[in-house]
């Protein structure tokens, strides 16, 4: 991991979809919304479209299938946080990175969460569930399905004629907001107080 002090943490990414969330990453620190280095991206998906993306911008892209090869490959490329963009699978947290792994969710959590609850079924449940407001939280991960500390929570109302697509766009507007603040949140914290794991 990068010495004390550094002011930009190198992100390993790891998804298992298209990649928007890496997109929009990618796509503030370019333009200098968020102070970072996407170091890698990983994906337990060989035709993940977010492979692609990483590839198109000369960032390190590996389609990795078990937790031992995904932290060799995150301790070979010196990270600082792990950012879980899409990622589907539970990744047990290697002990020198707890506190460290960030997930975003599609919904206010604990509300909506754990296995199968990703995308469109997320938003289908808060639909069915009649409720007036939904959102997004990034939360630092544990071994447990959409658990952790939760570092920030965006809200949305949900809508009359919301169907699952338009609900998921409005959310995801919200992520992209949520997600880099909380990974510059979190690393003000690491910063700030290194034995806060």
């Amino acid at each position: 991991m990068s010495a004390h002090g550094n002011p930009r943490p190198r992100l390993a990414v790891l998804l298992s979809g298209g990649g928007r969330s890496l997109q929009n990453l990618i796509d503030r620190i370019a333009d200098g919304r968020l102070g970072a280095t996407v170091a890698g991206v990983a994906s337990d998906r060989a035709d993940a479209l977010g492979l692609q993306r990483a590839r198109e911008h000369d960032i390190d892209a590996r389609h990795l299938t078990t937790p031992s090869t995904v932290w060799d490959w995150i301790g070979e490329m010196d990270c600082d946080l792990v950012i879980l963009a899409g990622y589907l699978k539970l990744l047990p947290i290697a002990p020198e990175f707890e506190g460290r792994v960030l997930n975003i969710h599609p919904s206010l959590l604990p509300e909506f969460g754990g296995k199968g609850m990703f995308g469109d079924h997320v938003h289908r449940a808060v639909l069915d569930a009649g409720r007036a407001e939904s959102g997004c939280t990034v939360h630092i991960c544990d071994n447990i399905y959409d658990n952790g500390r939760v570092l920030i929570q965006a809200r949305v109302p949900v809508l009359a004629d919301d169907d699952p697509a338009s609900l998921g766009a409005r959310v995801f507007r919200a992520e992209c907001e949520a997600f880099p603040a909380a990974i510059q949140l979190r690393w003000r914290e690491l910063q700030s107080a290194p034995t806060d794991r």
